[in-house]
């Protein structure tokens, strides 16, 4: 397996290739992990993402698979890189992790099977399909403001190829503490067939990325909090939850709100039930006994 990566050196966005805890440019250049700054491992033209794939958010929402997979998209304007921080906007509260499993298509690929799908995935990365459910009110079916807004879309460190998906654990972890907690083995539909059903009638080509679902315990992160999805032989994604500069405008477009359907979503589907922790943060009283009117 070769773990490949993009960063900036010197200023300038350059790909790089893993050694042991040294980044290597193809001139030679060389520069600690620890001291590198990280931009996405590559620059898709589209990020396609799958609904609901991990029985174990299915069990959690008390429904059921369809009969075979639906999409959402989020806009390219979402990624960002390992280390980076991921804003949540002024004047929303409920901003959830979900990791992810991120697959890397290596060249354009149209109308294939499942059995040979493999052969156009460059690699696989690890990714955090973060979601904004302030906005699960609006943009039906497409979720563009709750998933697609700017900085939800965390993918690196790096791009590991020759990796097999099968039977592998991924884990969120939020100041240390696990989260989320599964195995690939969960999924109802592998990579493989992800990339065969979109490309039926959608043309992918090198760096598209496509995620490949969440498993259960997708919950509500704050400013201060420090998120790091953990995949067996991918390594970790790491980045940091920061208040947006700007609150969100009220003079044009659906308002932020507070339903049945946000809070029951970003809550895991129990949310009258359980303690919820001040939309402040870290610094301030972390539960609550119930929601404010």
């Amino acid at each position: 397996m070769t773990e490949y990566r993009r960063i900036l050196l010197d200023g300038y966005p350059c790909e790089v290739v893993r050694d042991g805890d040294e980044l290597v440019a193809n001139d030679g250049r060389r520069v600690a992990i620890a001291d590198a700054t990280h931009l996405s491992p590559v620059e898709p033209t589209k990020i396609i993402c799958i609904h609901l794939n991990y029985t174990s958010r299915v069990d959690e929402f008390m429904t059921k698979l369809p009969a075979a997979p639906t999409y959402f998209h989020k806009p390219i304007t979402a990624l960002c890189g390992h280390g980076a921080d991921v804003v949540r906007p002024e004047g929303c509260e409920w901003l959830n992790y979900e990791g992810e499993i991120a697959i890397i298509i290596g060249k354009t690929c149209r109308n294939v099977s499942p059995q040979e799908a493999g052969d156009y995935i460059a690699g696989y990365a690890v990714s955090n399909d973060y979601g904004l459910h302030d906005f699960r009110d609006t943009d039906a079916g497409s979720m563009l403001r709750v998933k697609g807004s700017d900085t939800l879309c965390p993918v690196g460190p790096g791009i590991v190829t020759d990796w097999d998906f099968r039977g592998k654990r991924i884990q969120t972890i939020v100041h240390g503490e696990v989260k989320q907690d599964a195995t690939t083995d969960e999924m109802q539909w592998d990579m493989h067939y992800i990339v065969a059903d979109i490309a039926r009638t959608i043309t992918l080509v090198p760096g598209d990325i496509l995620l490949s679902g969440t498993p259960a315990n997708s919950r509500t992160v704050y400013p201060g909090d420090v998120v790091t999805v953990k995949v067996e032989g991918l390594g970790e994604l790491t980045n940091t939850i920061v208040s947006g500069p700007t609150p969100i405008r009220t003079d044009v477009g659906a308002q932020v709100s507070r339903s049945e359907e946000v809070m029951s979503t970003a809550q895991g589907g129990d949310w009258e039930f359980r303690g919820i922790r001040s939309p402040l943060g870290p610094g301030a009283a972390h539960y609550k006994s119930k929601l404010d009117d």
